[in-house]
């Protein structure tokens, strides 16, 4: 291809994939733009990247500055929710080269005056774009640079640093070159900042033996609030399937007055724009929604895209599963799980495009019918990617502050594609990290790595499908740990509940990783007054999380030196660094566990420092570079606000 242009863009950062996805950002976010610029022989160049919102009809534009080695940076602030484009633009610049060379040759003691004389070109060139005192200090210039007798006058205007404020202020682009667009997609603070709490809602009843109700719900109502939570999300609400429904603990065959699990969703009650009828109507559930907003609270719902085999779907609309020769469906299995309760929805059926069209009037009907903002996508990893960024940017049209989580437990880049194709969030595999190590690499990927443009992470120690090993043991150590490593290391943490903070722990089965009688199954009869020492300590550190700005954030961390490899500490900061935290916390369960933990000077510098433990109101004095630290099982771990 012909190209004039003598200008080299190269390895812009940060883009995913050559441009494929947009990167993400929060409201009040900047965008750091590096870019590789560079031009054949010595003429001094410019670069600048321009930026616009979708809704912008002009181009913004910033100019890179050089680092090393013709790298160049830049950097702008998003300030409204939606798509960003952006590119980096470079060209040759002549003025700037000329002053560049004039310069020269007068501290070489040569006589310019020809060289003038073309200075004097390009600065007609801008006058017509200067303001009233830019053009009066422009037009006693390019008189000079014409007159043998204003010559030291002249040369003085030539090398002054007013011209070259001028010049780069109007630029002249000739031959200029461009890169390919790039996308940021902003959202609101919500998507990078959150504190989850689920429970279900069946289970929400004050009368034991009883089926919980959304009026029920509405009395916890002030309970998550006071615990520092902002979303409350529900597993699915719909109308639960009473063909091939599934008993207590999982049973294939169900039992007189077994309540089924809420993802088998349809029955001869309605599908997925209904609710079940022992929670309630939907006037309900908007009156739900409506009390936890003024409480802080959003509620999120669960999207679960499959049915039971009585959801209406299946007989309004068979080809959207995929039938067998014997007239059956088969049912959904995640070996060695079975869902017997559970048909798959066929994605590949002829009738795609009704059956896209569908899925999307079901999210926005919750959407606009009961104010849902969140979802919490079950499963995401066995539908097309495809399917998924398309629904997304559908809804975004119109609701741009709806938020998707993705639960998808799965292989890492089919994590990651759910992300780029425009989760919020993501769940990871936080659940299952223990170690100083384990942790640590995973928190790196996570937030030194490409990662960071897409993915934000959503630590959850547990789920009503996740009963880790480390806390089948019920010990009140481990739990208060997983819960401060979850909230500290993430901006967005969830619990499910109230199984977590009540250490609710005994599994199905030696080696499995799941409850005995679980509430997927079966509702409890709980005593939601109960307070112990980890709701005390939950509702404290989420109080924390909302006063510390660099615990709403998940990517400015360094992990700290320790000579412990039971003690873990790592250094948080908010993108101003006005804010600071360090965090300490020992893995050990049943012993104290002392350190000698080194502070990153490289970023604090090596000065003493004040510390105040938010947790105990105790305060430190750090006057080394290594500092000592003792922790127990009782209250094991720190959270220090580092004091200027």
């Amino acid at each position: 291809m012909q190209q004039q242009t003598r200008i080299v863009i190269e390895n812009i950062l940060p883009q995913l994939d050559g441009g494929a996805f947009a990167i993400k950002r929060i409201i009040g976010q900047k965008v750091v733009v590096t870019a590789d610029v560079f031009s054949d022989g010595h003429d001094v160049i410019e670069c600048q990247v321009k930026y616009k919102h979708e809704k912008d009809k002009k181009w913004h534009q910033v100019r890179m500055r050089p680092t090393e080695n013709d790298a160049w940076t830049a950097e702008f602030e998003v300030d409204k929710q939606g798509t960003y484009t952006y590119f980096v633009e470079g060209w040759v610049d002549y003025a700037l080269n000329w002053q560049h060379g004039t310069e020269r040759k007068i501290q070489d003691n040569q006589h310019v005056k020809s060289e003038l004389l073309e200075g004097a070109e390009y600065v007609k060139a801008v006058q017509k774009l200067a303001d009233a005192s830019e053009k009066e200090f422009l037009k006693k210039a390019a008189t000079s640079f014409t007159s043998e007798k204003l010559y030291d006058e002249a040369i003085e205007s030539a090398m002054s640093h007013e011209l070259t404020a001028i010049f780069k202020k109007y630029p002249i682009l000739y031959i200029e070159n461009k890169s390919h667009e790039l996308q940021v997609y902003v959202d609101r603070k919500k998507a990078l900042f959150s504190t989850w709490y689920e429970f279900f809602p069946r289970s929400a009843s004050e009368v034991a033996d009883q089926h919980g109700t959304f009026k029920d719900c509405e009395k916890l109502l002030p309970r998550v609030a006071a615990m520092g939570f902002d979303t409350l999300y529900f597993p699915p609400i719909h109308p639960i399937g009473e063909v091939n429904r599934k008993g207590k603990n999982n049973a294939t065959n169900a039992q007189k007055g077994d309540e089924g699990s809420p993802w088998g969703i349809g029955s001869k009650h309605g599908g997925h724009k209904a609710t079940h009828p022992e929670l309630g109507s939907i006037e309900d559930f908007k009156s739900l929604v409506k009390k936890a907003k003024e409480l802080g609270i959003e509620v999120a719902m669960d999207y679960a895209l499959q049915a039971a085999p009585d959801h209406p779907y299946v007989k309004d609309f068979p080809q959207w599963f995929k039938w067998r020769p014997d007239g059956t469906v088969q049912y959904a299995e995640n070996p060695p799980k079975k869902y017997q309760d559970i048909q798959p929805i066929y994605f590949e059926s002829t009738d795609w495009k009704n059956l896209w069209k569908e899925l999307l009037d079901v999210a926005l009907f919750w959407i606009e019918e009961c104010d849902i903002r969140v979802y919490r996508v079950d499963n995401p990893h066995t539908k097309p990617f495809y399917f998924w960024g398309w629904l997304i940017s559908e809804i975004k049209k119109k609701h741009p502050d709806v938020l998707f989580l993705a639960e998808a437990f799965t292989r890492p880049k089919i994590m990651n594609e759910l992300a780029k194709q425009g989760f919020s969030q993501s769940y990871t595999y936080f659940t299952w990290r223990d170690s100083k190590k384990e942790l640590t690499d995973y928190v790196t990927e996570l937030t030194q790595t490409e990662q960071k443009e897409f993915y934000r992470p959503n630590f959850w120690p547990n789920t009503p499908d996740i009963n880790p090993f480390a806390l089948q043991s019920g010990n009140e150590s481990v739990h208060l740990q997983k819960y401060f490593l979850a909230a500290t290391l993430s901006s967005s943490v969830g619990i499910y509940g109230p199984v977590f903070e009540y250490r609710v722990c005994e599994p199905m089965a030696a080696g499995k990783e799941e409850y005995l009688n679980s509430e997927k199954y079966e509702y409890y009869h709980w005593d939601w007054s109960i307070q112990n020492k980890l709701t005390t300590l939950i509702t404290r550190i989420n109080a924390i999380r909302n006063e510390q700005a660099s615990l709403q954030q998940t990517n400015n961390i360094t992990f700290c030196d320790t000579n412990n490899e039971q003690v873990m500490a790592y250094y948080k900061y908010d993108d101003t660094r006005d804010n600071e935290t360090l965090m300490v916390v020992s893995l050990d369960a049943f012993n104290n566990a002392q350190a000698m933990v080194r502070i990153p000077i490289e970023q604090l510098g090596n000065q003493p420092l004040k510390v105040e433990d938010l947790i105990t109101g105790n305060t430190y004095y750090w006057d080394k570079e290594w500092n000592f630290v003792e922790l127990s099982p009782a209250m094991p771990f720190h959270l220090f606000k580092i004091i200027r």
